[in-house]
């Protein structure tokens, strides 16, 4: 088979890992890259590229930003390409099967979950949330489904308690590219024979929204300290210093399953944490921040604000 040629589809931080590695190595020619359209970001809100197009305009290839992926002039532009296979990871669209028609070989995805658990948006955030002692990466074939495609390969790692979304991406993301370098050889050579995914287990993993960050203390310690885990960096675990008070983010807790309060109250404010009863179990906050204020330690934060026992979070 002559050099495979192949476009890669990719926009958040996990997809610029993948493209990293597929630059890295001999599984075909890159001949563009698709990425969406740069996005205002920050207070300023400055049109600002993202994480896949940074690496392609590093790397001098062809760029695309299509609005939709089904929009005529893309798809032509596409055709016109000419390439054997495309590779996505983390793109935001769903593609329409007259795109997916297009390569000989289909497209391809680096989906951050053992499919069939964890179809989505937000695959390693719901796996914390969930308390999944194990999680992983999917190579499947793409249809034109919500992640339901056929499955290539897979690789797993556990989850550790001191993972958050942050470091649980990262490993992901590197354990993804890897496994794609692997994948597209053997796939292209006919000697990956695509399965099925299993039709028990399906999962799905919808958006998060800033709102899913507010702790409700009448949960449970535990599904507190997987929502502080699960949602650092974003949107961020937050609550109310008391009704009506300033926000704050929560960026590091513990559980304790053995003190037991009202949800919501403090039971103690001492450098070792700020601990919250919860509905079940204490929550002990370490790390915070006050709105528009830095992130900082207990020790700091309790230097500067009075937090007592017997007051009441919200």
């Amino acid at each position: 088979m002559a050099t495979p040629r192949l476009i890669f589809m990719g926009t958040a931080p996990l997809a610029a890992v993948s493209l990293r590695a597929l630059l890295n190595s001999s599984c075909g020619r890159l001949i563009a890259v698709v990425t969406q359209p740069d996005r205002p970001k920050g207070r300023e809100l400055k049109l600002t590229p993202s994480p896949v197009k940074e690496v392609a305009l590093a790397a001098g290839l062809p760029i695309l930003q299509p609005e939709k992926a089904r929009e005529p002039a893309f798809l032509e532009e596409i055709r016109s390409l000419q390439p054997d296979l495309v590779v996505v990871a983390a793109f935001g669209q769903l593609l329409p099967q007259s795109f997916l028609d297009i390569p000989p070989h289909g497209c391809i995805n680096v989906h951050a979950s053992l499919l069939p658990r964890w179809r989505g948006a937000a695959p390693i955030q719901w796996a914390i949330l969930a308390g999944d002692a194990e999680t992983g990466v999917t190579i499947m074939k793409i249809d034109a489904g919500l992640d339901t495609g056929d499955m290539l390969t897979t690789v797993t790692t556990p989850i550790f308690e001191s993972d958050n979304a942050q470091t649980l991406h990262d490993r992901l993301a590197q354990m993804g590219a890897e496994l794609l370098i692997k994948t597209i050889p053997p796939y292209l050579a006919g000697e990956i024979q695509p399965r099925p995914q299993p039709s028990e287990g399906v999962t799905y993993a919808r958006k998060l929204t800033k709102e899913d960050g507010r702790l409700d203390w009448r949960q449970c310690a535990r599904d507190l300290w997987l929502r502080v885990r699960a949602l650092n960096p974003w949107p961020g675990a937050f609550a109310f210093l008391q009704e009506g008070g300033p926000m704050i983010k929560i960026w590091e807790a513990f559980p304790e399953a053995d003190i037991n309060g009202t949800p919501g109250q403090v039971l103690a404010a001492t450098k070792q944490g700020i601990l919250v009863a919860c509905g079940q179990g204490a929550l002990r906050i370490t790390v915070l921040q006050k709105e528009n204020a830095r992130r900082m330690d207990v020790a700091a934060f309790l230097a500067g604000h009075a937090v007592k026992p017997g007051q009441f979070l919200a």
